[in-house]
């Protein structure tokens, strides 16, 4: 089987941070080989930037079993399934005044560095099907996790009408993921657009905070998987999970915790440490940035041990995180 991008990355990224993209990427092939799961973390606007092109094919051959992403990776893959031909790229946004950027927003175009959302044909399509969803739900007495109504969303027949013709519906990681219902864990949902039309539904009264399951409910939750997932390793004795970290903040920081918090706050001392650790991030290390923290740091945090195999690759994740897909997939 031809393999023409792994193949160019093997000969020629010999060193530093192009070497380090190699070795993470074939610790990553090695964890899942002797049968370890893989959880991956997005922050920044990996979204944004496409990474589905790349990401929903990890999702559909299983590369990857449990993710954690911000409310914006969350809804901005699916703003791009809907309204990709509306988006606008802005290659000069470095050259951009202040009399630019407020031409842009009088237009509805919400840029993330050079590209610009659509509010109209994005925002407000997605939140007029999504209220129907929420609305339903409290009707019923439900309550369901972000993630879970945005799976409701994808799989509705009446928004499966809104998807642009523009864009593959392949290269949506949350419609791939919404087909198999991949386990995802959104920390600080709130801080993100829906989350936002969503308070205000509850600021006017319109909705129940309660309809939303929280962040806390996110935690209790995956501690459960990762027991799971922890009885599986010392049953069948196979590594535990891996930890893919592209960016730092929250996306990351909240469900390597996990691990520390069955340990020392649950007195669980069976539950292994992560089996593996990766971290694509461009910050440096200096004051006291999680972003920016080294792996073994984290081994203070009881989060990896002194042998966990560990990665950085201090490069755009945009560039690095596609790559060392394309290693996964033998691609």
């Amino acid at each position: 089987m031809s393999s023409p991008i792994s193949d160019f990355v093997r000969t020629h990224f010999k060193h530093f941070n192009a070497a380090s993209l190699v070795d993470a990427g074939d610790g990553y092939r090695k964890h899942l080989s002797e049968g370890g799961r893989m959880m991956v973390t997005l922050a920044g606007a990996m979204s944004t930037a496409e990474l589905g092109r790349s990401f929903a094919d990890m999702i559909r051959q299983e590369k990857v079993h449990i993710v954690s992403c911000t409310g914006a990776n969350l809804e901005e893959d699916i703003m791009n399934l809907v309204a990709h031909s509306h988006y606008k790229r802005v290659p000069h946004y470095r050259d951009l005044t202040p009399t630019d950027e407020r031409a842009l927003l009088d237009a509805g175009l919400n840029r993330v560095t050079d590209t610009c959302i659509p509010e109209e044909e994005a925002f407000r399509k997605i939140q007029h099907h999504i209220v129907r969803l929420w609305k339903r739900a409290e009707d019923n007495g439900e309550r369901y996790f972000p993630h879970e109504f945005m799976y409701q969303l994808l799989l509705d027949v009446e928004f499966q009408q809104e998807f642009d013709p523009a864009m593959d519906p392949q290269n949506s990681w949350m419609l791939s993921a919404a087909r198999k219902n991949l386990p995802i864990v959104v920390p600080g949902w709130e801080d993100s657009t829906m989350g936002n039309i969503f308070a205000s539904y509850v600021i006017k009264g319109e909705l129940s905070a309660q309809t939303m399951k929280s962040g806390i409910e996110y935690m209790a939750w995956l501690a459960e998987w990762y027991q799971q997932e922890a009885l599986r390793v010392h049953q069948e004795g196979v590594p535990s999970v891996g930890f893919f970290q592209i960016g730092g903040g929250i996306a990351g920081d909240f469900p390597i915790c996990v691990v520390p918090m069955l340990y020392q706050d649950m007195e669980l001392h069976d539950i292994p440490f992560w089996g593996y650790f990766c971290q694509i991030s461009d910050s440096t290390t200096s004051f006291g940035s999680y972003s920016g923290a080294v792996p073994n740091e984290k081994i203070t945090w009881g989060k990896l041990d002194e042998t966990t195999p560990k990665f950085i690759v201090e490069s755009d994740a945009t560039i690095v995180a596609p790559l060392i897909f394309a290693m996964v997939l033998d691609w």
